[in-house]
């Protein structure tokens, strides 16, 4: 469905409540004690519960979640990966964009419309806390699927690096100047399902939709399923051609929705390998250290539990099917023509005071006062200024625009890069090494869509998007750690549909508590020039 249809069929719905059913959820956020890989530590968890729960919806519905926060010791707020949020920009839940942070004690509510089906997820987008165990599966179902009559059930399969420290003491030693290699933590462990055994009940001759979901803070992940074929139907979000592949890598922050089959005269359990890929770039031929995967997991697909569960899979090298070669289902050709561009060359830096960080285009985010939507709200006529804002590397971009955004990766590794409230069209993700992006690249003219991509090191990607969804939307590496780096930037999308844009009491109430301020620029300013009080220099502690 076109977005300015959506965008006015949600208009409509939430005129008259009756069109759409609501899924309502109701959540404390707690310390929860668990050991997913052997070694007990606290997890942020849900209503004193980890792993946490699935919110499931079908298209056309509205989701709600109550949120209340009972850590006790921190700030919290939850994001929706990959969700549009279409007329919801301020449920997009991004701490220091959309939102303040949500402190112990407060609530707030979510509420958003189930526009587009997929497998998404849901995860903290606050000081570096999702690996500490605040996420989740969302799943959007979708009674036009055009796969529906091609498998018999579905399954979540989520994977993910784990770390036996909390995050914050694993940020004070990576944001330090003695790093001076930028490295990031290490994790200890591959788990799949937060911790579960990794076993799979199948059935011979049935097929089966796995729902593969990595939320990892860092590192990619291959999978593959013994010698069975997996056939992908959709990648993030977007329902692509069926495509019958070996083995897939799946990046920080990614969702690959496969078929797999088991064959009819099955007299075996399946083993299934996810290995962690803590490699630089795993295809690289000459690498600076060898291509390695020492943290690997191995799961059955279980046909009979009374044979052997021990067997595991040997995997000589990784061949991944390359995702930006993927056929969209509907045949959309590439958005033009392009009306605007935005060049983005990422690096590891420091900022003045010698401390790690990473930059687009030679500057680091640095979070302001006031979240950039409330500014945008606030601000009228002059919110376009992108100099009101801070350091947070604005971009605006008007109603209707085709937007190219263009990432350099001059980095030795590869990085995923995810944009909020678009699924954007992959035009150009060539080799490794294939140098910076320039005019006459080949360019895909029927491109796939997902809202994450991995960018090859010294290589580039380029992505376009239709501006049809007002709000202010970050774009960022989906290696958590390089977050809280800064590797992050704006999109100010059509900024004239924010002004006088509506901010729920209860998300107000958090900001007051805070002692946040929710109007003017990023200080909190009235003149949208005057800068006094800008955070201009990143802190040199790490608090969150």
């Amino acid at each position: 469905m076109h977005r300015r249809c959506v965008l006015f069929l949600v208009s409509l719905i939430q005129a008259n409540g009756s069109l759409a059913k609501t899924v309502n959820y109701d959540w404390n956020v707690t310390w929860v004690f668990a050991s997913p890989d052997g070694f007990s530590r606290p997890v942020i968890g849900i209503n004193d519960d980890w792993p946490c729960p699935t919110i499931e919806a079908n298209v056309g519905d509205f989701v709600s979640i109550k949120l209340h926060n009972k850590l006790g010791n921190e700030t919290t707020g939850l994001h929706f990966h990959g969700i549009n949020q279409i007329n919801s920009n301020n449920m997009d839940g991004a701490v220091g964009t959309n939102q303040c942070p949500l402190p112990p004690d407060y609530t707030v509510e979510y509420k958003f419309f189930a526009d587009e089906p997929g497998t998404y997820w849901y995860h903290s987008h606050a000081m570096g806390q999702y690996p500490d165990g605040l996420r989740g599966p969302l799943i959007i179902r979708d009674t036009e699927d055009p796969y529906k009559d091609e498998y018999d059930e579905e399954i979540i399969l989520t994977f993910s690096d784990w770390y036996r420290e909390q995050t914050p003491k694993l940020m004070t030693t990576m944001i330090d100047p003695n790093n001076t290699n930028f490295a990031p933590p290490i994790p200890n462990s591959t788990i799949i399902n937060d911790g579960g055994d990794g076993h799979i009940t199948v059935k011979p001759g049935k097929t089966y939709r796995l729902r593969m979901i990595n939320w990892a803070a860092m590192f990619s992940m291959f999978v593959q399923f013994d010698s069975l074929n997996m056939n992908v139907i959709s990648i993030d979000s977007s329902y692509v051609q069926k495509k019958s592949v070996k083995n897939l890598r799946i990046s920080a922050a990614q969702r690959s929705d496969v078929l797999v089959t088991i064959p009819e005269d099955a007299d075996r359990n399946y083993p299934y390998l996810v290995a962690m890929d803590l490699n630089q770039d795993y295809a690289d031929p000459e690498p600076p250290r060898p291509i390695q995967f020492p943290l690997n997991a191995t799961g059955q697909l279980i046909t009979d539990s009374d044979k052997d569960k021990s067997k595991t899979l040997t995997v000589q090298k990784f061949e991944p099917f390359d995702d930006s070669d993927f056929s969209p289902h509907d045949d959309e050709p590439a958005y033009g023509p392009v009306t605007k561009q935005w060049v983005l060359n990422f690096d590891y830096c420091h900022d003045v005071n010698g401390y790690p960080r990473a930059c687009f285009n030679d500057t680091t985010y640095i979070a302001q006062k006031v979240p950039a939507l409330y500014s945008a709200a606030s601000l009228g006529d002059n919110n376009t200024e992108t100099d009101a804002y801070g350091q947070i590397g604005a971009f605006v971009v008007e109603y209707g625009e085709i937007l190219e955004i263009i990432v350099n990766n001059n980095n030795e590794a590869i990085h995923p890069f995810h944009l909020h409230g678009h699924q954007f069209q992959v035009l150009a993700r060539p080799e490794s090494k294939a140098g910076n992006w320039s005019a006459d690249v080949a360019v895909n003219d029927v491109p796939p869509r997902r809202d994450t991509v991995a960018v090859n090191p010294k290589s580039y990607a380029v992505f376009r998007i239709k501006a049809d969804n007002p709000g202010v939307f970050l774009f960022h590496c989906h290696v958590e750690w390089h977050v809280e780096l800064g590797l992050t930037a704006t999109l100010l999308e059509a900024p004239d549909k924010l002004r006088d844009y509506t901010i729920p009491q209860d998300h107000l109430d958090a900001c007051e508590a805070m002692g946040i301020p929710t109007t003017g620029n990023a200080a909190g300013n009235e003149d949208w020039d005057n800068t006094d009080g800008f955070v201009t220099v990143p802190p040199t502690t790490y608090t969150g």
